[in-house]
């Protein structure tokens, strides 16, 4: 690739925000914020799901099939990437979205 100067823009800024990221406050703020969002994810993919009666079926295997491949990317696989951050928040967001679907579930039932 070529040094231009829009290209070592982005690696000053990229590499600034790695190092912003580097405080633990920061990273575990991340983390709860993609776990809410996981939540509110949920709860408008519940949403959705319940005004279209017929797309219930299409919805539950993606979601089943989302939820599946990330579980398989952060505890299945044989490489050590469960430090990385994005893997993290990715984590995070499924553990948010698996929450506030079973919190869905609760108030159906009630």
């Amino acid at each position: 690739m070529q040094s231009t100067r829009l290209n070592r823009l982005l690696n000053v800024i990229f590499e600034k925000f790695k190092q912003w990221l580097l405080n633990p406050w920061r990273r575990i703020s991340l983390l709860v914020i993609s776990l809410l969002f996981g939540n509110l994810a949920a709860s408008a993919v519940s949403t959705i799901a319940g005004q279209e009666g017929s797309l219930d079926v299409l919805f539950t295997l993606m979601c089943v099939l989302i939820i599946e491949i990330l579980n398989w990317l952060v505890y299945g696989s044989r490489r050590k990437i469960t430090g990385s951050l994005g893997i993290d928040i990715l984590n995070s967001l499924k553990i948010g979205f698996t929450y506030g679907l079973f919190l869905e579930a609760f108030k159906l039932g009630s």
